[in-house]
This record gives structure tokens, sequence and C-alpha cells, in this order.
């Protein structure tokens, strides 16, 4: 599978990026079959790290493309991103023709796409400063970390179109207590992004500022923020998320008012590491 056709990257890297993008190729199988990547929704980026890198160079017919804002801690760095108007399913199924390798350039104002080749009309996905906002704060807080998924996960959504529960407090309060797995792997709960405008660096830097605090980030009415050192691990925990929601919703419809865990309970759970 190669991505800059006669580029010499180097059999680390190259194989680091074949790996990512099987990766992203399947978790957005999974997103589309459970009904959360309707038309074209849904984003990914992997940050792609390697020892020794060698990494390919752009040519210098390759147009730079400018960033909202300058990102000079992803200097140099490589991305894989699925593309502006792409379908998860064709991600899936076609995942070459789907996926771009950017480049940032050494200023951190700008980026180069150096593949797919032949694919020169296709560019990142439109919530790209989020994602880049995202990173810039994993490379400083929580390196490990390198991926950043964006969904729509239906009973996610809901919730935040119940006004009384816009709130962080309300919602984890909700998520951590109708599952005891939900605060063994998330930890640190969701916080929550009031309505704004999508694909704008004022979103992005807000929503940095809750994933500082938390594991996951809800966008009131849209959709559902995450990170994580693989693309499963990072659709594991929106996959727990989803489960407790639905959970939640499931009891209220049968017409209870669901208990939930106790303070005790879950604070029992806390205790348990993987």
């Amino acid at each position: 599978m190669m991505f800059f056709a006669g580029a010499a990257m180097g059999p680390e890297l190259e194989s680091l990026m074949t790996e990512a993008t099987l990766e992203i190729a399947s978790v957005a199988g999974w997103l589309w079959q459970r009904g959360w990547a309707e038309r074209n929704a849904g984003n990914i980026s992997v940050r792609i790290d390697a020892a020794n890198p060698q990494k390919p160079n752009a040519s210098p017919a390759q147009q730079e493309i400018p960033l909202q804002k300058s990102f000079p801690g992803l200097a140099d760095k490589l991305f894989l991103v699925t593309g502006t108007n792409t379908r998860m399913r064709d991600v899936a199924a076609r995942p070459v023709e789907n996926i771009l390798l950017i480049k940032i350039d050494g200023a951190g104002t700008g980026y180069q796409i150096l593949s797919p080749p032949g694919k020169t009309t296709l560019r990142p996905t439109s919530e790209l400063s989020t994602h880049l906002c995202i990173h810039d704060m994993m490379v400083r807080n929580r390196p490990s970390q390198r991926v950043v998924m964006h969904t729509h996960v239906t009973e996610l959504i809901a919730l935040t179109h119940i006004k009384e529960l816009c709130d962080a407090h309300k919602i984890n309060k909700i998520l951590l207590g109708m599952h005891p797995e939900t605060i063994i792997f998330i930890p640190a709960g969701v916080g929550f992004v009031p309505y704004l405008l999508p694909g704008t660096t004022t979103i992005g830097e807000l929503t940095v500022k809750v994933l500082e605090k938390h594991d996951a980030a809800l966008w009131e009415k849209h959709g559902i923020f995450a990170t994580g050192r693989t693309p499963g691990e990072t659709f594991d925990m929106i996959d727990l998320l989803a489960k407790s929601a639905s959970i939640w919703f499931l009891c209220r419809s049968a017409g209870y008012d669901p208990e939930g865990l106790t303070g005790s309970q879950l604070a029992e759970l806390s205790k348990i590491k993987f």
C-alpha cells in the first residue's frame, strides 16, 4: 500500500502508515454500521510518529495550504486524515482513495498534501482545525495519544437536545452511572461544548480546554470528539458512552427514571485499573 509514490520514507514509517490506514478503515466501517456516520459525517486523524523517521519531502510543485492558526508544536509532523465529503463506508472500502497524508510545514502555519497520488481535488476534513488544535495539546500533554475521532452518535446527540442536561456534571452523572465499565475505562468522563459553528478555530480551542480535563468532548446538538492511542481504543471509548446513553433512554422509554450506580459503587469501581 503506497501513499506517496516515489517517496523514500523508510520501512518503519511506511509500516506505521500502512498499519494506521488499515485501523482507520476498520473503524470507519464500524462507525457506518452503527449508524453514527450518515452521509459524509465523521472524521478521523492519526499522528504518524517513527523512532527514526525518514519523512517524505513535499515536492516544490505541491501547493502549501495555509492553516487558520499556527501550530509550531506540530511543525514537520505527519498526519493521516480522512478527506472532506468522504463517506465512512467509502473510507472502509477504499481507504487509500479517501485518506490523505499531510505534512505540516516547518513553521506550523500551513500544510502540504502528500497523498493520495493523483487525487489533487481531495482535501482534509472540514474539521481539520479542531483536529490540529487537539493534536497540538496531545503532543504537549499526552504524547502517547495519537488519534482524534469525531462522529455523530445518535444517543449522545439526543442527550444534548434535552436542555436541562446540557451540563457536564449532569451528563456525566448519566453516562458514568449507567454501566460499570464506563467509569473504569473513561474515569475523567465527558466534557460539554455548547453549540458553536463547526469547522472553526473557536470551537477547536474550546474543545481543547474541555479535553484537557476529560476523556471526550460532547458537542451540543452535533456529536462527540474523543482521543486515544489507537483508532480501535478511541472507538471503544465512544462505544461505551453510547451504551450508557442507550441504557438511560431505554429505562426512560419504559417509564422509569433509572437509579444508576450509587456514589459508593462508583468510588469502588474507579479503583479498578487496566
